[in-house]
């Protein structure tokens, strides 16, 4: 065998260390110290001194006479020691150790020499014949003969075999060695390993420890060794063939299993190491001819040309022989499943070591070797799926290590294999219903653990095996088996909960490992057939691409639920469930019998009994389909009795005769069409298939007392054979195979996770051959969403369960650590529901603090570890996570809430980011703000209280009543600053002031959140006794409100129905109502600068205030006013809406009523009003209206309602420049809408000056009016309608008059003082608007019903009577106004006397009708008969002096003179 060069030291206390000599002589010396030394030892016994004594040298043996001639001409050598012949100087040794005449001292010292050259430089492949040194040194150590004299001598020789041969092999000569040396090594090895067990403890453990380390030297050479040699000395074999043949060779060992086992107990001893008076060894009992590896000595093996070129054959030899070990429990007649009390597991356990080794160091190259493929597939699984249910912990922990092994190397090739493993074994045993010892569970879940730890195993078992129609879901079943093991039932929790926890965890590790790794869209679209496919049929393109692999195993996925859907309404009635099939596209719209078939056949889950009845139905249909569906079977090269229990294992064989010949009669004919050698025909099957049902119902009933002998059997299938019998010896093998193991037609207990016998394992095998690959997934994710959706569930619930009963700070460490890492995955795949769910159940453990008083909460909080791990554990996923938080938010809000009653959260939680801005040093930072916070809490510390004398007193007198306060001690200390330190690390602020950065679904669920919390705590219009509560979570509101400005549209639906419903739900003040409206003007107020397409919707919202009850209303008022003042004063430059400086205006007018909010409201419209700086068209007449109202209102003093009035009067100014403006405008549709509307404004302004006239104070009144005059004045250069004008003639100037004339003949002068004084100057007023106007107004159609207007009016006032007597004021100032006003008419040939022969002059007429009531002597003064130079001169003399008259109570400022108004 070809092996690697390389040197490695023996790691035991028996090894020497290597030495490299300096130079020849040296070498040289150290052999002849060895001759000396063996010399030495045979002078000291009986038989050799005799020679010594003899002078004699013909006497002398050749054993000492070989040694000496060494001696001789070791130092006469006169070539390098690689160039001398090894067997020069190692053949009296090797004569010594052969020799059956020495004794156990002296064949120790030989072997220790040997042992000593071995280990020197001078021996390796470069060595001159260092091959059949090589070869005479094995075939000398294992042929070594010897005289035992005692016991102890006896175990030195052994382990000086051991040592020596296992330096043969790691030496640097190795490479020289042939398969059959190297095959007699390992035998050897073995035997003497086998003869350890009758000598002491220390002997027996180097022993096991050399064959280790044999079996570890020579397999770490597998990966070196080309597979393509694969020659042999014949020349003539080719791998295909040796591969061919070893399958073959392992078929007839299945075949004739029974007469291995039985001529197995009468195998003789292999052993060739003998020790005089000594037993031979007997530990190959276990083995057979078959399996032996080749005996040493000069006896040739038959299949010792099969091991002589490369490494392969003597490995494959060498393993085989491993594997064979494991048969021995079947050679001593043991079950491997009985009590350990009873079964030695001490050679099933040695020999699972050395194939664990032996997979550990060429398990990667196996793949290479078809030959030790096949028998890793085959022999080696099959031993390992037996030893898998051993009662044994230490048989069973090495079994799933080598299956660990298997899978981390090998996996590709055992798909079924591990499918099985895990079914028959792993899932089986972890569950104690199927009679599993608790040992036995904990080993397979320490297995199973360390399977969900490799990162990509639990994704590949869901691609391989969940996603195959075919096989079980086993993904789904470990998942299933963790998250139940991980509940303690009624129970603490114990190691194998722990456990399943670790498993759990692990598996979703290695997901979020996964997470940001390329891959393709985890979110696989739902598959919908729309027409039947053969899907059973259809196969992969590549499973080595992930962009064919991954969409096809989730297609199958989706057509295996279907398919178990399926399933579950056929076990329940057949025709309902090949109809739901049929609907679902699983099954043609007209079934055919094929696609029946490969349902029954494949489909997991479905019932075995309405399997059997389907298939034995007489219907021609389902014959059809009973016939294709054994066509679904491989029976080449099976007996017939196997065939049959894999035929009947897929379903229940039915009661009745007719179905039951149906069945056999379809199995025979499908039996006979594959291996139709030893039957002549179908019906020869049929028959031997029926005698073998009988003999198996005979045998195997306990009601059936006289049992069927072997002679009977065959007696009763004579002549079946076409006429002719069947070979005895075949009959033979089926007789005894059936006694030996039952069919079952019946279902067995545990049919979920059935054990694994040789029949159904020859069926896997056949099986494998037909799978699809295994799928080997890298690190990226390509299933982790489907996965984790399965996952998710019963991970969180066992998670949960586990964390509430345990009980140390390592567990509650490590659910936390599954609660983060579900967190992260459910983000990444944006499973809001996951996380929701995640989040509920964290809570629930810090919610239990709730029903506690505020003391013992807070001491519970820092004394109960598991309580803070989980506040942490929340909080830290609501500040990574909170994206995808959706309901989980309300448990979050309860636990805050928690926190808030104990006074734990930091003072600036409910801030946003403007207030934090805002924060000055005092407050300090969140650490100690929050120990002054938790401090407030502890009963020593008294409430801070007044210093001043009356309270000083109140104290003193409260002293008695008062209880005394206990003084906390040192463990409430600890708690509190646990507490404290717990909340200070969740960074609960966080979630508020970050809440910007949160996705919009997750911040309106948070919104609704708080919403909903308030909403709990309150019923109808009664609120409960938590308002702390409410205006804490209202406080939370409003400043993600305010956090979240740049999207506040996205919350302000919700925010403002809460706040409208707390305002209009009290009757009573409140610190919630109160909180609802100022975080209602808070809003409004930060955010108008910014969000200027809701300013209409902020400022409106604000109109809740004025729905406040009347006496909360009163309560609030003056600070609403003052906010609202600050609002304006800030943003009145953002407020551009009529709606919106409505709202403004409303609520400044209310507080003209209200005593203490009136000076902050007229100081807010002051700042609008004053100099017209936020004065705008439409909020003009909104503020002129609230400037009357506070000019109207007693609220106040005078001087406010003065102010009020010259607001209003300046405000002409504004009219004034907006008409300038417009006039400038290029459209003139748009300059007589401007003007339309500013002539509408000032009507509006006229007119509440003139309501304003009528006051009953006297300042106001008279300031009003002159105010209204300097309006009226005012619209110099205004462009205002003609019929405008009339208007303000007819509704206010008029009507005022009229007014006033009423009040002063109805109220006394108490009432109204000095109304006369008020009469005098409106009229003026009037008199002087007129003039004015006149030449324009003239010229109006309506100017005659104007002039009657003013005439009816002065004749009211001549009238009028004051105190039952004509006012004496107003009866000479009216006829002196109105001669002014004729004279004036009467120069601009207004007013004349025209004859145009038609008798109508109206205007004349009208004038002086009503001049005959008031002054009839003005007709003839105003028109004599004058020079008209003469009349002009005084017309223009008494103009000058009305004008001068009516200014005297005029404002300095006003203009003077008759310039005329431009009228349109």
């Amino acid at each position: 065998m070809q092996m690697q060069t390389g040197f490695n030291a023996v790691e035991d206390q028996y090894e020497l260390c290597e030495a490299g000599y300096p130079n020849k002589t040296a070498i040289a010396c150290m052999i002849n110290a060895e001759i000396s030394a063996v010399l030495a030892v045979m002078r000291r016994n009986v038989r050799w001194g005799i020679h010594y004594i003899s002078d004699d040298d013909q006497s002398e043996h050749y054993l000492v006479r070989s040694l000496k001639t060494l001696r001789r001409q070791i130092f006469s050598w006169k070539n390098q020691w690689r160039a001398i012949n090894p067997a020069l100087y190692l053949q009296p040794f090797l004569d010594v150790i052969r020799s059956d005449e020495t004794s156990a001292p002296i064949t120790g010292v030989a072997l220790s020499s040997v042992y000593k050259i071995l280990t020197l430089d001078v021996i390796d492949k470069h060595t001159v014949n260092v091959g059949d040194t090589m070869h005479l040194v094995v075939d000398s150590v294992t042929s070594c003969r010897f005289e035992v004299t005692d016991p102890g001598s006896e175990e030195v020789v052994l382990m000086k075999i051991l040592q020596v041969l296992l330096a043969c092999v790691k030496g640097k000569a190795s490479v020289m060695l042939s398969n059959q040396h190297v095959c007699t090594i390992v035998n050897t090895c073995f035997r003497i390993v086998h003869q350890a067990g009758t000598k002491g403890e220390l002997f027996q453990r180097i022993a096991r420890y050399t064959m280790h380390e044999l079996v570890r030297s020579i397999f770490s050479h597998l990966q070196n060794i080309d597979n393509t040699k694969c020659g042999f000395i014949n020349g003539s074999a080719t791998l295909k063939q040796v591969t061919n043949g070893l399958n073959d060779h392992a078929l007839a060992r299945k075949k004739l299993e029974n007469e291995r086992l039985n001529s197995a107990r009468d195998a003789q001893p292999l052993s060739t190491i003998t020790a005089s008076g000594a037993a031979p060894v007997v530990a190959a009992n276990a083995v057979d001819e078959n399996t032996a590896i080749a005996s040493s000595g000069n006896e040739t093996d038959p299949h010792e040309s099969l091991l002589m070129t490369d490494g392969v054959p003597c490995i494959v030899e060498i393993f085989h022989f491993l594997c064979s070990l494991l048969n021995v429990t079947e050679h001593m007649g043991v079950n491997p499943r009985s009590n350990t009390m009873t079964f030695d597991e001490d050679v099933p356990l040695f020999s699972l070591t050395l194939i664990n080794s032996a997979i550990e160091l060429g398990g990667p190259s196996f793949c290479h070797h078809p030959r030790l493929l096949c028998l890793v597939q085959d022999e080696l699984f099959f031993n390992l799926m037996q030893f898998g249910l051993s009662m044994s912990p230490l048989v069973l922990s090495m079994v799933c290590s080598i299956v660990l092994n298997l899978y981390q190397h090998l996996r590709q090739e055992l798909k079924l294999q591990l499918e099985a493993f895990f079914s028959c074994v792993i899932l089986r045993l972890a569950q104690s219903k199927y009679g599993a010892s608790y040992q036995q569970q904990e080993v397979v879940m320490e297995a199973l653990v360390d399977f969900c730890r490799q990162k990509t195993f639990m994704v590949e078992m869901y691609a391989n095996f969940d996603c195959d129609i075919s096989c079980s879901d086993i993904f789904e079943d470990i998942v299933d088996l963790l998250s139940k093991s991980a509940f303690p039932v009624n129970n603490p929790l114990s190691s194998m909960h722990i456990l399943s926890l670790d498993g759990l965890i692990a598996v979703m590790q290695g997901i979020s490992e996964r997470i940001g790794s390329e891959s393709l869209s985890s979110k696989q679209s739902t598959v919908n057939f729309e027409e039947y496919t053969p899907f059973w049929m259809e196969k992969c393109d590549s499973f080595d691409d992930p962009n064919d692999w991954v969409p096809f195993v989730c297609q199958r996925k989706y057509i295996k639920r279907k398919l178990m859907i399926g399933a579950d309404h056929f076990n329940r009635d057949i025709k309902k469930g090949l109809e739901f099939l049929q609907g679902a596209h699983l099954l043609p719209n007209k079934p055919d019998s094929q696609s029946v078939a490969c349902f029954l056949r494949y489909t997991a889950g479905l019932d075995k009994n309405s399997i059997g009845d389907f298939l034995g139905d007489h219907d021609e249909f389902y014959i059809q389909v009973l016939h294709e569906f054994a066509k679904t079977f491989d029976f080449h090269d099976m007996t017939l009795d196997t065939a049959l229990r894999v035929f009947l294992e897929t379903f229940r064989l039915p009661g009745e005769s007719q179905k039951i010949h149906r069945v056999l009669e379809a199995f025979s004919e499908r039996y006979y069409e594959q291996s139709p050698d030893i039957l002549a025909n179908k019906d020869a099957a049929l028959v031997l298939s029926y005698s073998i049902i009988l003999l198996n119902t005979d045998h195997h009933n306990v009601q059936v007392k006289k049992k069927m002998t072997e002679e009977d059997f065959i007696r009763n299938n004579r002549h079946i054979n076409g006429g002719n019998d069947l070979p005895r010896e075949f009959l033979s093998e089926i007789y005894h195979s059936i006694c030996k193991s039952e069919i079952r037609t019946t279902l067995e207990p545990g049919f979920g996770f059935p054990e694994m016998t040789p029949s159904r394992w020859i069926s896997l095998m056949h099986e494998a051959n037909k799978t699809s690959p295994y799928i080997v997934s890298d690190s990226r994710a390509y299933l982790d969403y489907d996965l984790f959706v399965l996952l998710s569930g019963p991970t969180i619930v066992a998670i949960s369960v586990a964390f509430d009963n345990a009980e140390n700070k390592e567990v509650y460490q490590r659910c936390m650590d599954g609660f983060l890492v579900a967190a992260k995955i459910s983000a990444h795949y944006r499973l809001e529901n996951v996380l929701d769910d995640l989040v509920v159940c964290i809570c629930k453990f810090i919610t239990i603090l709730d029903p506690l008083s505020v003391e013992d909460s807070v001491l519970a909080l820092g004394d109960d570890t598991k309580v803070r791990i989980a506040t942490e554990t929340v909080f830290t996923i609501a500040n990574r996570y909170g994206d995808y938080i959706r309901t989980g938010w309300r448990s979050i809000l309860d636990c805050i809430l928690i926190f808030f009653k104990l006074g734990l959260l930091p003072p600036r939680l409910a801030s946003d980011a403007a207030d934090e801005s805002q924060v000055t040093t005092e407050i300090g930072h969140g650490k100690s703000n929050s120990y002054s916070i938790v401090s407030s809490n502890l009963q020593y510390i008294a409430p801070k209280r007044s210093s001043g004398l009356i309270s000083r007193f109140s104290q003193l007198l409260s002293l008695g009543s008062e209880e005394i306060q206990s003084i906390p001690t040192k463990e409430q200390l600890v708690a509190h600053q646990q507490a404290t330190q717990a909340i200070q690390k969740c960074h609960i602020d966080s979630i508020f002031t970050e809440s910007k950065f949160l996705q919009a679904e997750s911040l309106l669920n948070l919104e609704r959140a708080l919403i909903n919390v308030g909403a709990q705590h309150r019923k109808g219009n009664r609120i409960l006794e938590d308002e702390e509560s409410l205006v804490f979570c209202l406080e939370l509101l409003v400043a993600i409100t305010l956090n979240n400005r740049d999207r506040v549209v996205l919350l302000w639906k919700g925010v403002y129905e809460h706040i409208s419903n707390i305002i209009q739900s009290t009757v009573i003040p409140c610190a919630l109502v109160e909180k609802a409206i100022f975080g209602l003007l808070r809003i409004c107020h930060r955010l108008l600068p910014y969000k200027e397409n809701i300013t209409d919707e902020l400022l409106r919202s604000l109109q809740l205030v004025l729905k406040l009850d009347a006496l909360v209303a009163d309560a609030y008022y003056e600070q609403i006013t003052r906010e609202v003042g600050c609002l304006v004063k800030a943003n009145a430059s953002h407020i551009r809406s009529q709606s919106g400086w409505w709202t403004i205006t409303a609520l400044l007018s209310i507080t003209s009523r209200h005593l203490e909010s009136s000076e902050a409201g007229f100081d807010a419209l002051l700042f609008i009003m004053s100099d017209g700086a936020h004065l705008l068209p439409a909020n003009y007449i909104l503020c002129v209206d609230a400037a009357r109202q506070f000019a109207e209102s007693r609220v106040g003093q005078v001087d406010r309602s003065i102010i009020a009035l010259d607001l209003m009067a300046s405000s002409v100014n504004s009219l004034e420049k907006w008409s300038n403006n417009a006039k400038k405008t290029v459209k003139q549709q748009e300059v007589e809408k401007m003007l339309q509307d500013i002539g509408e404004m000032w009507f509006r302004l006229v007119q509440g000056l003139g309501k304003v006239s009528l006051d009953q104070r006297e300042e106001v009144r008279n300031h009003a009016l002159l105010c209204l005059q300097k309006c009226l004045k005012g619209t110099v250069g205004t462009h205002l309608p003609r019929d405008l004008w009339l208007t303000c003639f007819d509704q206010v100037i008029f009507t005022l008059l009229e007014d006033l004339l009423e009040i002063a003949q109805s109220h006394s002068q108490k009432v109204y003082p000095n109304i006369e004084g008020t009469l005098v100057i409106a009229l003026k007023l009037v008199f002087e608007v007129f003039l004015q106007l006149l030449l324009e107004l003239s010229q109006s159609a309506s100017f005659c019903k104007l002039w009657e207007g003013v005439l009816s009016c002065m004749e009211k006032c001549m009238k009028m009577k004051i105190k039952g007597r004509r006012s004496e004021n107003l009866q000479d100032l009216v006829p002196e106004l109105l001669k002014y006003t004729l004279l004036v008419m009467k120069s601009g040939d207004i007013l004349m006397q025209i004859n145009n022969g038609s008798g109508e002059n109206s205007l004349w007429e009208l004038t002086w009708l009503h001049m005959k009531n008031i002054a009839p002597s003005l007709q003839s003064e105003v028109f004599p008969e004058q020079d008209p130079e003469q009349l002009q001169h005084r017309q223009v003399k008494a103009i000058e002096s009305l004008g001068s008259d009516a200014n005297i109570s005029a404002p300095s400022n006003e203009k003077e003179g008759n310039e005329g108004v431009e009228i349109s």
